[in-house]
């Protein structure tokens, strides 16, 4: 597990490695939190490109990021999802965010 982040032209992205579960996501959120209170971005990208597994941890963790983003007025974007983990992603209405 692993996040990395950068922060440019008022967008942080954080691209994700490993798999994500109860306990990577804990790590990973703590990362991007961190980031995200520290640059106060209007976008951030969550690229799941690196993400073999992920289980309703990983859920949480982009339920948990929308909600951070939206209080600083910003906005959320999951892109790089293999089709399982987007598939997993609309069920459980992240589409509806409009971030999926």
């Amino acid at each position: 597990m692993s996040v990395k982040t950068d922060y440019r032209d008022d967008t942080l992205t954080a691209w994700l490695q490993g798999d994500i579960d109860h306990y990577s996501a804990a790590a990973m959120r703590e990362a991007i939190d961190k980031a995200a209170e520290g640059c106060l971005p209007k976008k951030l990208i969550l690229d799941f490109s690196g993400v073999s597994f992920m289980d309703s941890s990983g859920v949480g963790l982009v339920m948990g990021r929308y909600r951070l983003i939206s209080s600083m007025g910003g906005a959320l974007t999951v892109t790089g999802a293999s089709p399982r983990i987007r598939a997993m992603m609309k069920m459980a209405g992240l589409d509806l965010l409009g971030a999926v």
